[in-house]
């Protein structure tokens, strides 16, 4: 069953996901970053880009041509990776295929709509018997 966590009160989610991202690729696994929304999904291409400063990840868009062979990928096409390692959910809903991957990461803001489309989502993985973790960011200085 996917492992699913949640990180809460994230001062910047888009940096979040990076990291989530760098240490999971890190770790060897393949990532699909859940992101349909294109500005959403550029802003986080961008961070990747650029940060971590002395390192590379290689990520592309799900559609690109090197999709099959890239270790993480943006997008919503899940099937575009080889293995379902790792999905970090920047979306307001949950994604349609995330119960293909070892583990989901769900990463809220601070805003109000933010946090009430996250806790929707922790009640509907909830009420399917799926374990939640929850690391609130406000602890983590």
């Amino acid at each position: 069953m996917t492992e699913i966590t949640f990180y809460t009160f994230a001062d910047n989610p888009l940096d979040v996901a990076r990291r989530v991202a760098v240490k999971a690729h890190g770790q060897g696994k393949q990532v699909m970053i859940y992101a349909p929304d294109a500005a959403v999904a550029d802003a986080i291409d961008r961070l990747l880009w650029t940060t971590p400063a002395l390192g590379f990840v290689p990520h592309c868009h799900d559609s690109d041509t090197l999709a099959n062979e890239t270790p993480v990928l943006i997008g919503a096409d899940a099937d575009a990776l080889r293995t379902a390692d790792v999905m970090i959910n920047l979306h307001t809903e949950q994604p349609a295929a995330f119960a293909r991957f070892e583990r989901l990461v769900e990463i809220i803001g601070q805003d109000d709509a933010g946090r009430e489309q996250g806790r929707a989502r922790y009640r509907f993985y909830q009420a399917r018997g799926y374990a939640l973790k929850t690391h609130d960011l406000r602890q983590t200085g």
